[in-house]
């Protein structure tokens, strides 16, 4: 599934955590030099600091495994290359496996493999390593469920792009708990549903530390809890294979339910989290979101979640300034909710998306709330193609001359509505962002529609609905900084006076100081 990534032209456990980070405390354990803080926030009582907040700093300091095999285990001997494979093809379900210290290898093959039986368990002991030796595409493959993996390090696999090294298949109810998943191609993790992925490193992957997607159907109930997920996307295939949408550090595609909470997500290549397409009741919460090169967090073409008591900061720097130096007007934010809201017709915890008590530090702009007016079910404007809305099943449906009509017009859009922006804290320090313009952003807009001939909602539409319609709404909320304000379409920079005057009856109860930022 190929997805462009944005449009808006026309055409734990408590083992694995260090609960050391302040403000200024984060450091990389991946080499990405981003992830260095370059500037201490400012202390002053007017002024908002950045929440302190635990971080799962398991890279540097990983859990350490059993050392010596549990009762009744099958151990594993990583002087013999294949032996990891042959032992669970000998075994029955259910089996324990112990893999001594030292370097695990499968046989020479690309498709040498580990094919788990339901309820097999992995268990690394203190050095345990399974190497692909950059020969072998995947390391834990096939449909069994209830699959564990702990403690052990997976890492110089080769999977092709958008697959991945542990649970190829996608298989459901794995659990990955106190791993490093490093140095990979491709994606170091895929998920099934009731995938729980716990307290382990996510580092440095080609494309993604995990690509949530399932071939075939959707992915219900996902925990991702007190990860860290670093360095990702270290084969830069934005850059390969522009538009993709096919990076980040985590990518979640057509999830239902999804738990994403005490991570420290930072210097990823890309956006640091990522969810795509026909999502639907995520609850992100806890996390600490830091120098990544892309948005933090991008909610697209999805539905009803809960984004709460993240710290959030100096993300967007490199994507953010790459598109200002070229010109573009687009408000490229931190958080970027694209064709994504508040649907009650669709069964999740919340009926909206509700966004409150996160700290937005020095990012390059904060949130954009966009709705592409040409994107739509049917449309070839929708680069999600042969996708549609949780609404309609058909795809076909939407086309003249039904679409013209209810239900079908309202309900082959992905709508961008019931957005709630509320006490959260938005510090902008123009000289830590080392930027004049373009960093400065709030907005929620769309374009003038265009596209197919044929589409219901050309010129305005969209954008007075998205403005002025929708219920989207940011209000009691805290500014620190210049921030500027955007309505309707890139054209219309406010101030903070129009942003809550009578059109558009913003940030109600909000305060902002413009000179407190740094």
């Amino acid at each position: 599934m190929v997805i462009k990534r944005r449009h808006w032209a026309p055409a734990v456990a408590a083992s694995a955590l260090a609960l050391l980070l302040t403000a200024t405390g984060c450091h990389s354990t991946s080499g990405a030099g981003a992830a260095e803080p370059t500037a201490a926030p400012s202390t002053a009582t007017t002024t908002a600091t950045s929440a302190a907040r635990a971080v799962a700093r398991v890279c540097a300091n990983p859990a350490a495994g059993p050392a010596k095999a549990p009762a009744g285990a099958v151990t594993v001997d990583p002087a013999v290359v294949g032996d990891l494979a042959a032992k669970t093809k000998n075994s029955p379900p259910h089996t324990t496996f112990w893999l001594r210290p030292g370097r695990h290898r499968l046989d020479p093959d690309r498709y040498a493999q580990v094919i788990p039986k339901t309820g097999d368990r992995y268990l690394g002991a203190p050095g345990a390593v399974l190497d692909g030796g950059k020969k072998n595409q995947y390391a834990f493959a096939g449909t069994a469920r209830d699959v564990t993996i702990r403690f052990l390090t997976v890492q110089h696999f080769v999977a092709p792009q958008n697959e991945g090294v542990v649970n190829h298949d996608s298989a459901d109810g794995w659990v990955i708990e106190h791993a490093t998943i490093q140095d990979n191609s491709g994606a170091g993790l895929m998920a099934g549903a009731h995938q729980q992925v716990r307290a382990s490193c996510l580092r440095d992957n080609g494309q993604y530390g995990m690509n949530a997607y399932k071939g075939g159907g959707g992915i219900r109930d996902l925990v991702v809890e007190d990860n860290e997920i670093v360095g990702n996307n270290t084969d830069d295939w934005e850059r390969r294979q522009q538009g993709c949408g096919c990076t980040g550090g985590i990518k979640f595609w057509a999830v239902d339910g999804a738990d994403v909470r005490g991570n420290w997500v930072h210097g990823n290549h890309g956006a640091g989290l990522w969810a795509d397409t026909d999502n639907n009741d995520f609850l992100i919460e806890d996390n600490v979101l830091d120098a990544n090169d892309g948005p933090a967090l991008i909610y697209e073409t999805s539905y009803n979640a809960v984004i709460r008591n993240n710290t959030i900061r100096r993300n967007n720097w490199v994507e953010g300034r790459r598109y200002a130096d070229r010109g573009d007007t687009f408000p490229y934010a931190a958080l970027y909710l694209s064709e994504s809201g508040g649907e009650p017709r669709i069964r999740a915890r919340t009926a909206k998306i509700d966004i409150y008590r996160n700290v937005l530090e020095n990012n390059w702009s904060g949130i954009t709330l966009w709705e592409n007016a040409d994107r739509f079910c049917n449309s070839p404007a929708n680069t999600s193609s042969g996708d549609c809305t949780l609404l309609v099943k058909n795809i076909h449906r939407c086309a003249q001359p039904a679409i013209d009509k209810a239900p079908l017009y309202a309900d082959c859009r992905w709508k961008t509505q019931r957005v709630d922006i509320h006490g959260n804290r938005f510090v902008l320090d123009k000289s830590v962002v080392q930027c004049t313009e373009m960093c400065d952003r709030m907005a929620v807009l769309s374009n003038y529609g265009t596209y197919p001939d044929w589409s219901p909602y050309k010129g305005e539409k969209v954008a007075e609905a998205i403005t002025l319609e929708q219920d989207n709404r940011w209000h009691d909320n805290v500014y620190l900084g210049p921030w500027q304000f955007v309505a309707h379409d890139p054209s219309r920079v406010l101030d903070f006076d129009e942003w809550q005057g009578t059109d558009y009856r913003q940030d109600a109860g909000s305060t902002l100081h413009a000179g407190a930022g740094g």
